[in-house]
């Protein structure tokens, strides 16, 4: 059993998330975080509890992890459900994480949770800010993951109670309840960013890793901050045109990013890939025509005009 204390902080901090009085999910792959928030939820809220572990396919162990968690849960008196999935071709992480959110919306339709929990934590946050500020990522990379979400596709409450949490915090509940959890192998591997900038945080006394994960706490409400003015820049300043939209922008430029790249997405179907609003932003600036993805752009008297560009024929 963990401790009262930390069975207490981890209970107010879910209730500041999320008042709500139904089932609550989580998501348990048997590492050492999804563990310590599966024996802090068992404890917390007795019989409100539900734990899914998603098998993508992808390793051979993830069968044995799977029965693994769900004997534990059958310890715990926790009901339990494994979730096999498949990963479909292109950018892996990309795909097993929409499997994965794809396939605990279904389980909590079927099951009828509430709220899904995940065990994403401080360390997290900040090797996250760590990786994306070396990749020059904007305001909504480097904001990490928010404590309160929505599973994707749905209007279910996705929440992260342990994101004040360390990471050698959660494994030292799970190491006072005598329980081994599963090592991922990835997590060691030089040959992932991930995995070199942990040991790089580990030998860095003098981070601050709390203040990593509040800094990107802050760049989160920044992130929310400027979606808000891109809504209301979108609602003012984009029309119809004749063949497509007109913008006509008044905002700084990063909010005028966000409104191009919902334009793109409106007549394109399409997400903006890497900089492409940027240099996009900048040609139009210049009164310079410009295109991006399917998309012609150019700049007039009233405005910046977006059409489809005529296909290619032969």
């Amino acid at each position: 059993m963990p401790d009262p204390e930390l069975t207490a902080r981890f209970a107010a901090e879910l209730a500041r998330l999320w008042p709500g009085e139904g089932r609550i999910g989580l998501a348990v792959s048997g590492g050492p975080d999804s563990l310590a928030l599966l024996l802090l939820a068992q404890v917390a809220f007795p019989g409100r509890i539900a734990a899914a572990t998603v098998d993508h396919g992808l390793r051979p162990e993830a069968a044995a992890e799977a029965a693994m968690v769900a004997r534990l849960c059958r310890q715990l008196g926790v009901p339990h459900a494994t979730l096999k999935v498949k990963v479909g071709a292109g950018n892996l992480q990309s795909r097993a994480r929409a499997a994965r959110y794809a396939a605990l919306a279904d389980w909590m339709e079927r099951d009828r949770i509430a709220a899904l929990l995940t065990a994403h934590h401080a360390d997290d946050q900040a090797e996250t800010l760590l990786l994306r500020l070396g990749r020059a990522s904007g305001v909504a990379g480097l904001a990490g993951v928010r404590a309160r979400g929505l599973v994707a596709g749905t209007r279910l409450p996705l929440l992260r109670p342990l994101l004040g949490w360390r990471r050698s915090e959660l494994a030292g509940v799970v190491a006072a309840a005598g329980i081994e959890p599963v090592q991922d192998p990835s997590n060691i591997d030089d040959r992932f960013d991930r995995a070199r900038i942990r040991k790089a945080i580990a030998g860095a006394e003098w981070l601050d890793v709390p203040a990593l994960a509040a800094s990107a706490a802050n760049l989160a409400d920044a992130d929310v901050a400027l979606d808000w003015a891109a809504a209301r820049e979108w609602q003012e300043c984009v029309s119809q045109a004749p063949m497509g939209l007109i913008y006509r922008p008044q905002a700084p430029r990063a909010v005028a990013l966000r409104v191009i790249a919902r334009i793109v997405r409106e007549l394109d179907g399409e997400e903006p890939r890497g900089g492409a609003a940027a240099r996009l932003f900048d040609s139009l600036l210049a009164r310079q025509p410009a295109s991006i993805g399917k998309l012609a752009a150019r700049a007039g008297p009233d405005g910046w005009t977006f059409t489809k560009a005529p296909q290619r024929r032969g």
